[in-house]
């Protein structure tokens, strides 16, 4: 798990982000963490990460993969506001086990545990793969991929990562737009998966396109797929796909 965090210091801290990510600032004094994504004005995700509150400053956890870019762009939105944006060497480290003293509850689903600032623990041996595949849940640059994924089509508003009450932010016309008058056509579901296909095949229903599979463990993976060409029928290769929500679809 290689992150970085960022630490967003200054008087104007809480209503620079406020405006510019997916959820509500305000509760985060009480929460002490929220899950939330920066989106481009056209709605599509750029980042997802966890914000922390640190007395008076707010951490920015975020995959390394995406720390440059993130830092980049929060400057760009800076203007005249009375912030400062820096890298912070902070370890992080997360488990499922009994959670240490000043760890937070992984805000997403109860299942990924905790997760803790400032000091380095050794790997539980959680297999973190299996539990984001048993709850859906994506990860940054395997399912999300900046200026491709619409966030509710990856499920962030039911991993508590999106407020539609708080207001304008970056990308909120377009996400409120999905969330309110149209029906999703296609995004990441749990399917089970009965033969050899690795990430990366695609799923057939007929002779038709119907999605991807992204990450697998065991019999069962995350897999993107169209749900008005999902059918009982599905392949990937010479594997069967169930969508066992199909039926709920139908």
């Amino acid at each position: 798990m290689q992150r970085v965090i960022l630490r967003v210091a200054g008087p104007d801290a809480p209503a620079f982000l406020q405006g510019l990510v997916t959820n509500d600032m305000r509760a985060l004094p009480k929460a002490g963490i929220l899950y939330a994504a920066l989106l481009s004005p056209q709605g599509k995700y750029l980042a997802d990460f966890f914000l922390i509150a640190d007395g008076e400053d707010i951490l920015i956890d975020v995959a390394e993969s995406l720390a440059d870019d993130l830092l980049r762009r929060l400057s760009l939105y800076k203007l005249r506001s009375a912030v400062t944006i820096t890298r912070e060497a902070l370890p992080v480290s997360r488990g499922t086990g009994p959670a240490p003293e000043g760890a937070l509850a992984d805000p997403r689903h109860p299942a990924l545990g905790w997760r803790l600032y400032g000091e380095e623990l050794p790997e539980d041996g959680t297999d973190w793969a299996a539990l984001r595949v048993a709850h859906c849940i994506p990860e940054s640059g395997v399912e999300l991929i900046p200026d491709e994924t619409y966030i509710l089509e990856a499920r962030l508003d039911r991993l508590n990562g999106v407020d539609f009450r708080k207001g304008c932010y970056v990308g909120q016309e377009v996400t409120a737009r999905m969330h309110h008058k149209t029906e999703l056509r296609k995004g990441f579901v749990a399917v089970e998966i009965s033969g050899p296909a690795e990430p990366g095949a695609d799923i057939m229903s007929g002779d038709k396109a119907a999605g991807q599979i992204f990450t697998r463990s065991g019999d069962r993976a995350i897999a993107y797929l169209r749900f008005d060409r999902a059918s009982d029928q599905m392949q990937a290769g010479d594997a069967k796909v169930i969508w066992h929500g199909l039926r709920e679809a139908g």
